[in-house]
């Protein structure tokens, strides 16, 4: 695995190493020491699947009011995956960086604590792998519209499917953190 910082500190996109040979190739996805060399501390608890079957479903943006950190990799399709610095004492805070991920670069990426985290996809049937530390806790989550004006994200096709819960979000409030 390779890591490769990005502008957003505890922002991180993970290359995976493929190892070939004739029946294909092995290429690891988790391993607790070599993200411990890079100074994250995971203990994975939970994971999930998830398949969106509209190119232009967006999911998110979602963070906790505890720390948490998230690990996702596409597993078929491609997304726009976009993470928001959302702490307050951060230098990077209110900023944004986006990502494309496909299922055929083998690139994961992994979100620290404090980053809020959205994906559009790019395919119809994309299928995202996501895991999780901590448990997903419902009276812990927040989130930012795709749409807040105070990060005017621009998203690379339109937006055509999103869920109620994240259309309700209220305007980003820095001072609700």
């Amino acid at each position: 695995m390779i890591f490769k910082r990005t502008k957003l500190s505890g922002v991180y996109i993970i290359e995976l190493e493929k190892h070939e040979d004739n029946r294909g190739f092995l290429a690891r996805t988790w391993d607790k020491n070599e993200f411990a060399k890079q100074g994250i501390d995971m203990d994975l608890v939970q994971g999930y699947v998830t398949v969106s079957k509209k190119k232009g479903t967006i999911r998110g943006f979602h963070y906790l009011t505890v720390a948490e950190q998230k690990l996702t990799r596409v597993i078929r399709g491609s997304v726009y995956e976009v993470v928001v610095d959302t702490r307050s004492d951060s230098k990077t805070f209110r900023q944004w960086q986006a990502f494309t991920l496909k299922d055929t670069n083998y690139k994961m990426l992994y979100v620290g604590p404090g980053i809020a985290h959205a994906i559009l996809t790019l395919e119809d049937n994309t299928e995202l792998m996501s895991l999780y530390v901590p448990s997903y806790a419902p009276g812990n989550e927040k989130g930012i519209r795709y749409n807040d004006p105070a990060f005017n994200i621009k998203w690379p096709i339109p937006v055509k499917v999103v869920s109620k819960k994240d259309l309700s979000w209220k305007d980003f409030d820095k001072s609700k953190i």
